[in-house]
């Protein structure tokens, strides 16, 4: 067994580790297809290799090609720690600065096997959201942290540590980039090629930058968006009785279960692995799990009548249990969902991310490696199939939505009927969760921030708990608006309720949504709770890049965007640099994340109160910024909450300085000055 000691003191080459290859038992990535000529294979080996001495390479180099062969990507599994990953304690990391035990602590949540859904192939989430590219990279990124001092910053090529580098005290400690590819070679088959040579990498959002906390931080986004669903397509706000059907309990979907508990409805949700359904069910987010159609159906009318609270696991594939719910209608003329969204992977789609109805899961597996043209023949004929169940419900009293996974996407590149008529190119037959649901939540500056109490102690977290609710309950009783009162309202609901939900999976972690007002009043309280002692050891602060101003994504985060600029991505790079020089202990800016590669730039930060002055300052410059960013982008775009939300930002700090637009005269005058 390896000791934090060990893990940060470099490559273990003498002796070398044993070679135990894939464990049994342990979820793992499907295999890759990257499709590389004779050439693109011996550079993957010659990439993989460099990281070791002359003397090694002759024993490691067929043992790499093997790994390339058989999964088409080198993990270098030989070199996967045997010591149990999860977030230590800080205090327990062998380092010379507090930001880097730190950033060790959230690594490691990231590839606990409790957390991620690959551990061994280093994948936290979405099926490839990587921490690393390979073994190798996550031994050396331990080593420079355990080294760095307060005047170095190590920097990440896409999983790569290219090494410490010289700055300064107030610079980051960190800065990550992942994905970065010349954007007319940013296309899905170019990145399988270039990350099986081991030169690119998918970091999804929070697993490449190391602030994943586990499905908790996907709950609460799921709770708000069925509950504001209810309230929006159902006029109502008790979901009692009501049933939302979706699937996906691997990764960030694994959350659906418990977030229809949460809200009190009936969810249903089917996944074709039945690892990841049974992984969740034990956890405890998943109350029944069935793999009968005709139990599923018996046991949500039963739920329905009751007016139960119920999240019932399907093992099985949607599209069959889609078909099922049309051919309950047609029959029997009743109505059986209310509420349907899709959590598959659809980001990667021929890969692991939808399995087709047509085969069960280890037949899709097979021919998703051996004959991959078939494979995704079938995925698209399988989107198709269920675009059409799906339009059939909705005939009736069903609404359905995108949950930016780029499902309707996909679908559409697949020729199903999700087309919007007089539509513009971001826009589907069905709505995007930004675009109903969550786009005003963003436009008020209300996203998901979050905190992780590195102590790893259950009462920090506690404590935590309190000051945020107390903070959000003080901002209330002096005065806001409604709109901004009702979110609020909601996260007090569920702060309190967390504990009870038993929310933690790794680290001792929270999420809320909150605008730039709450985030920085809830950061100060933790950093004065700190310095008093109150809570005994940092706070790292984080989001998720799903956020106000972290990303740009046409079909997910700016989906709502409708003057032209939704394809454009200056405001996500503008985050990522600004939260640099205002204080950010880590930085990270990708390319893909949600939607996919190619479709989206996106970016996160980690900075840790550690109950200093300096803290506190940086805190406040930078989540001003962080949020004031996206609102000032919205404001500009012609969403009117968002410019509310700035004029009153502009009042309360004299420093803030923002171009506001004019209103444009009718459509007529616009017609007439473009008349021939």
């Amino acid at each position: 067994m390896s000791s934090l000691q060990a893990l940060c003191s470099g490559l273990p080459l003498q002796p070398l580790p044993e070679n135990r290859g894939r464990w049994a038992g342990v979820p793992h990535a499907p295999v890759r297809t990257p499709g590389l000529s004779p050439a693109e294979e011996q550079l993957a080996l010659r990439n993989a290799l460099r990281y070791f001495p002359l003397d090694v390479q002759e024993l490691l180099a067929p043992e790499f090609a093997q790994e390339l062969r058989l999964y088409g990507h080198i993990y270098m599994y030989r070199f996967c720690p045997d010591m149990k990953m999860r977030a230590y304690p800080i205090d327990q990391y062998p380092c010379r600065t507090r930001a880097a035990a730190a950033i060790m602590h959230m690594i490691m949540n990231n590839l606990d096997p409790a957390v991620a859904q690959f551990p061994q192939e280093l994948v936290t989430y979405g099926g490839n959201g990587q921490v690393f590219s390979n073994w190798a990279q996550f031994w050396l990124t331990m080593s420079y942290l355990s080294q760095m001092t307060e005047e170095q910053t190590l920097v990440m090529y896409s999983g790569h540590p290219l090494g410490l580098f010289p700055s300064s005290p107030q610079a980051p400690r960190l800065v990550i980039t992942n994905g970065m590819v010349i954007p007319n070679y940013s296309s899905r088959t170019e990145y399988e090629k270039l990350f099986a040579m081991g030169v690119t990498m998918y970091g999804q959002m929070t697993a490449g930058s190391y602030c994943y906390i586990g499905p908790q931080g996907i709950v609460h986004g799921t709770v708000l968006t069925v509950l504001n669903a209810g309230r929006r397509y159902l006029g109502v706000k008790d979901l009692s009785g009501k049933v939302f059907v979706t699937s996906g309990l691997g990764g960030m979907s694994g959350a659906q279960a418990k977030a229809a508990v949460i809200v009190g409805c009936i969810g249903v949700i089917a996944e074709v692995d039945k690892a990841a359904l049974m992984k969740r069910h034990e956890q405890g987010w998943l109350m029944e799990v069935t793999d009968s159609l005709d139990h599923c159906i018996e046991r949500l009318r039963e739920a329905r009548k009751r007016k139960e609270v119920l999240s019932l696991g399907y093992h099985g594939n949607v599209v069959d249990l889609w078909e099922r719910l049309v051919h309950e209608l047609d029959t029997t003329g009743e109505l059986l969902v209310d509420l349907g969204s899709d959590q598959t992977s659809c980001h990667n789609p021929f890969n692991g991310g939808y399995y087709p109805v047509q085969l069960g899961f280890a037949e899709a597996q097979s021919l998703m490696a051996s004959d991959p043209a078939a494979f995704k023949d079938l995925v698209q004929e399988s989107l198709r199939r269920q675009v059409s169940a799906i339009n059939r419900l909705a005939k009736e009293n069903f609404f359905f939505w995108d949950y930016g996974n780029a499902f309707l996407l996909e679908a559409q590149r697949a020729g199903a009927d999700v087309e919007k008529k007089g539509a513009n190119k971001t826009e589907f037959r069905y709505p995007s969760y930004v675009q109903h649901i969550m786009g005003d939540i963003f436009s008020l500056g209300f996203g998901p921030f979050r905190w992780v109490c590195a102590s790893g102690d259950p009462q920090d977290l506690a404590v935590t708990d309190k000051l945020a609710t107390s903070v959000l309950e003080e901002a209330i009783s002096v005065g806001v608006n409604p709109a901004v009162k009702l979110q609020y309202m909601d996260n007090i609901r569920w702060i309190r309720e967390a504990t009870k939900h038993q929310l933690v999976v790794g680290s001792q972690a929270r999420i809320l949504y909150s605008d730039q007002k709450g985030r920085v009043a809830i950061a100060v309280a933790f950093n004065q709770a700190i310095a008093r002692g109150k809570i005994k050891a940092p706070v790292v602060l984080s989001r998720d890049h799903h956020d106000v101003s972290g990303t740009d994504s046409p079909f997910r985060e700016t989906s709502n965007i409708y003057d032209g600029s939704a394809f454009c991505a200056d405001m996500a790079v503008q985050n990522f640099v600004g939260d640099a020089f205002r204080g950010a202990t880590w930085v990270a800016l990708h390319n893909g994340g949600g939607v996919g590669w190619g479709e989206v730039i996106n970016g996160g930060f980690g900075l840790v109160l550690d109950g200093t002055q300096e803290a506190e300052q940086k805190a406040k410059m930078m989540l001003s910024w962080d949020v004031s960013n996206g609102v000032a982008r919205r404001c500009w775009s012609g969403n009117r909450k968002a410019y509310e939300i700035i004029c009153q930002t502009m009042q309360d700090n004299k420093d803030l300085v923002v171009t506001l637009p004019h209103e444009v005269a009718d459509e007529r005058m616009l017609q007439q000055a473009l008349r021939p």
